[in-house]
């Protein structure tokens, strides 16, 4: 090739850069990091036969689907499942309620991602009136002995709350409503999550209440942000397991981002008070 036709498309490659944003480019970076120490970790639950479950729960609309994309995006799936039911079978009505989870918990070596979980019980289902108040009630009393029992067979558990702001949840309805990319994750539910917004605060309040534990506590991710709560997400993952090889970029978690159901409770008790005065 010509010298001039060389320096012809150098110069018509330079008029043509492409611009992505230096926030983007970070996060994109930390992700890629990250999603390697992921890795590091399944080699070691496959390696020393753990069981892990990740659950993720959340209001509508709050970045669960997202954050699961990429904690599992490069994962073996072979030892990686993720596990999102639709809504239970005329059979399965039948049954005991915790039954149909049972059957997809982690065998040895898995990790097991629940997009929703049996959380719904103590969720959607009394707020949407899909259960009845004493199979609400049924469901708090006896959900800490069931994860008590997970945990003390073996289980390794994490329960994610994302939670999103109300106008943050508003804004990505509208999203979901005019790209056709997103159209899928509509559900009949979206409509009324704002109008029910209250009576879904009101029901998360009691489902922590009666299963944030010492044995199986709640992390609450403030989601307004999706790209923060991944990152922060997937931190504390990869801090709350040991395995060989660890050498991750900095895993300090945001107090902003993240917090302990505790905290997320008597935060939750001092609105409810407010709105009852």
């Amino acid at each position: 090739m010509p010298e001039s036709d060389k320096r012809h498309k150098s110069d018509k490659e330079e008029r043509f850069p492409v611009w992505v944003k230096k926030s983007v480019l970070e996060y994109e970076q930390e992700l890629k990091k990250l999603q390697i120490e992921l890795l590091k970790l399944q080699n070691h639950v496959k390696d020393k036969g753990l069981k892990v479950l990740v659950i993720f729960e959340g209001r509508d609309a709050a970045g669960k689907g997202g954050t699961i994309k990429r904690i599992t995006e490069h994962l073996n799936p072979r030892g990686a499942r993720i596990v999102a039911l639709d809504k239970p079978s005329d059979v399965e009505k039948t049954q005991w309620y915790f039954q149909r989870y049972v059957t997809h918990l982690p065998s040895a070596g898995e990790i097991v991602f629940f997009d929703r979980s049996w959380y719904n019980r103590a969720g959607v289902e009394p707020v949407m009136g899909f259960c009845t108040k004493a199979e609400h009630k049924e469901f708090l009393d006896h959900v800490a002995e069931f994860e008590r029992m997970l945990v003390n067979s073996g289980i390794i558990l994490f329960k994610f709350y994302f939670s999103v702001s109300k106008k943050e949840q508003a804004k990505r309805f509208k999203e979901r409503k005019t790209d056709p990319l997103k159209q899928f994750k509509l559900s009949p539910v979206d409509a009324s999550s704002q109008e029910l917004w209250d009576q879904y605060t009101q029901a998360k309040y009691e489902m922590l209440r009666a299963s944030h534990t010492g044995i199986a506590p709640w992390v609450i991710v403030r989601s307004d942000n999706k790209k923060k709560a991944r990152l922060n997400c997937i931190k504390h993952i990869l801090t709350s397991i040991e395995y060989p090889t660890k050498n991750p970029p900095d895993l300090t978690t945001s107090k902003k981002i993240m917090v302990w159901g505790g905290e997320e409770i008597n935060l939750l008790e001092t609105a409810l008070s407010k709105k009852q005065k």
